[in-house]
């Protein structure tokens, strides 16, 4: 029996309709699509495995259980093949400062969200995709806690923050004298003073050790920040409905 053309039916490229995914805005359900995808092809895997281990143990048992643990070896390093991929992921590629001038997110409910909000990465390009969208999500949850890993640098290191305070305390003053001085109408003897509190500014900041506090704090805060980012799904964002009927994503 012949079916007649149905013009209605289309059939939509798998890249075509991905890309629709990004450029409306539901991420989420990409990111879904794709857990689920890995999550059946390993179903799928593991039953073709015990099935073959079920009729290789009548047979060889020895094979059967090469087969098992060629699996359970590959399932491993696919694994760290997405956690090293993580090492070449540029993770402000998609940032803009517009992203550090909305309000900032729930740390409760949106940022650090349910058990159920995470999960390992399937693939790379999972992960890229993850990465550069939880970014843009809660760049101002993770600045603060780059302020706060910094802050708890310079709090076991007294003499970086000393060196810190000092350093402040220079550059004030010389504000305060400038404008007492009338340093503007003096431009020459402003540069000099200008060149000569950067030059004490860097003396004390590497004398007391500030540049290990910051890069202690940023080393902590990048690592935290890409495993987050990394594991964390893509929650779906609040959404408004537009009067032709099409729905727009707001960013909390």
């Amino acid at each position: 029996m012949a079916f007649s053309a149905n013009p209605l039916s289309l059939s939509v490229p798998e890249p075509v309709f991905e890309s629709w995914l990004r450029d409306t805005g539901y991420l989420e359900i990409l990111d879904q699509r794709t857990t689920d995808l890995h999550r059946h092809s390993s179903s799928t895997a593991s039953s073709a495995a015990e099935a073959a281990s079920s009729d290789a143990a009548v047979t060889n048992s020895a094979a059967a259980a090469v087969s098992i643990s060629n699996g359970v070896f590959v399932l491993i390093f696919s694994h760290i093949g997405t956690l090293l991929s993580l090492l070449t992921l540029n993770p402000f590629a998609k940032l803009t400062s517009d992203d550090f001038s909305g309000d900032t997110p729930s740390w409760t409910l949106q940022f650090v969200g349910s058990f159920d909000s995470y999960s390992f990465p399937s693939s790379p390009s999972q992960t890229r995709l993850r990465v550069h969208e939880n970014v843009k999500r809660y760049a101002r949850n993770y600045a603060s806690l780059f302020v706060l890993f910094f802050a708890c640098s310079l709090y076991q290191k007294l003499l970086a923050l000393v060196g810190l305070i000092s350093c402040l305390a220079l550059w004030d003053v010389l504000k305060l004298c400038g404008d007492r001085w009338g340093l503007e109408r003096r431009p020459v003897i402003k540069q000099s003073l200008i060149r000569t509190a950067q030059c004490a500014t860097a003396v004390i900041l590497f004398c007391t050790n500030v540049q290990m506090a910051l890069f202690s704090a940023l080393a902590v805060s990048y690592a935290v920040m890409i495993l987050h980012a990394s594991f964390r799904k893509l929650t779906p964002s609040k959404q408004s409905t537009s009067k032709d009927g099409n729905r727009r994503i707001l960013r909390s």
